[in-house]
């Protein structure tokens, strides 16, 4: 045992872990690999009435290797497009059935969510179906060979968007598919981060006693996609946030309600350098590479003055802190 962990703390480490995870430890996942956290932390944060739909992805593939699974909860298993089409099925069969306490989440990923299962979710949210949804961000399609989505960033490297002479990686912007979200007046929509678990749980907790369409944008780094140290998941993640490139928000109704304020943004390089998907915007003496690192931070900015994310919160609820602070100064 190490000298800095005694008895005592093991036993007190033990005392504070969830008495239920709907999602056990022991699968397939890449080695830090950020949909497993965060998967993992919204399934401690719902409990265990609950029935679980997935897309075909990569957290399909790693806790399901038949015949085992890593689930504790009633799940299934649908296609790549229709995660939130088979979620509606279940939501109705169980308000027939007189089960109104037993809650239904539908999970995917970007490429399931952002792009092939976006008209079941549209559809989905429109009916205002008593589903939580919820999108685990690593911005491609990684289990399929890491070929970009709508979700992956602006000159980023993938397969099917290679940095090269013609091109600096993705030519697109990452699509807004939170404010799309919000477009259907569904009552909550937020984004949450790896990063930051309290927020996470806080927000899963929030949406799921909700009646109604919630939805969850979870930002969940990728070290295979990304080409970055898998020890270093934790870390991009909160850079993401730290930077103004992935805003921690909270929307009811279509209007903003929440955000996380960022005391002190850090530049876009400190993020960006971290990951060998953006490894040709910093090849020297091409004057591409600085003119698309202005542009990201460009974006940045804009997030930023676009939500009001610079200051900081009631001391710690900020991003060097761990939550995100409603309008007005009261933590949610």
């Amino acid at each position: 045992m190490p000298p800095e962990l005694d008895q005592t703390a093991l036993d007190d480490l033990r005392r504070r872990q969830p008495r239920f995870r709907g999602l056990e430890a022991g699968h397939r996942a890449c080695q830090g690999c950020g949909e497993a956290l965060a998967a993992r932390l919204v399934m401690e944060s719902i409990g265990p009435d609950v029935v679980v739909t997935n897309a075909t992805g990569c957290l399909e593939v790693f806790t399901t290797p038949w015949p085992q699974s890593a689930w504790r909860v009633p799940w299934m298993h649908s296609l790549f497009e229709n995660s939130a089409a088979i979620a509606s099925g279940v939501e109705a069969a169980l308000k027939h059935q007189g089960r109104d306490g037993t809650k239904v989440v539908a999970l995917g990923g970007d490429g399931g969510t952002f792009d092939i299962g976006f008209q079941a979710l549209s559809g989905m949210l429109e009916r205002t179906h008593d589903i939580l949804y919820v999108c685990f961000d690593n911005e491609a399609y990684m289990n399929t060979g890491i070929q970009r989505s709508s979700s992956t960033p602006h000159a980023a490297a993938t397969t099917t968007s290679p940095s090269g002479k013609a091109r600096m990686g993705k030519r697109h912007l990452k699509k807004d598919l939170l404010s799309i979200i919000a477009a259907h007046h569904i009552p909550y929509a937020a984004s949450a981060s790896v990063a930051y678990p309290a927020d996470l749980r806080r927000k899963v907790r929030h949406a799921i006693g909700i009646k109604g369409p919630t939805f969850l944008l979870v930002h969940s780094p990728c070290p295979l996609g990304w080409a970055h140290d898998a020890a270093r998941t934790v870390e991009i993640a909160r850079l993401a946030v730290q930077t103004g490139l992935f805003p921690l928000i909270e929307m009811e109704r279509s209007e903003v309600v929440g955000v996380m304020p960022i005391r002190d943004p850090r530049p876009v390089t400190d993020y960006l350098s971290l990951q060998g998907r953006f490894r040709h915007l910093f090849t020297e003496g091409d004057p591409r590479a600085l003119e698309e690192r202005e542009h990201l931070q460009a974006l940045a900015d804009h997030t930023i003055a676009k939500f009001g994310l610079r200051g900081a919160g009631p001391d710690p609820l900020d991003s060097d802190g761990a939550d995100t602070v409603r309008r007005g100064g009261n933590s949610a």
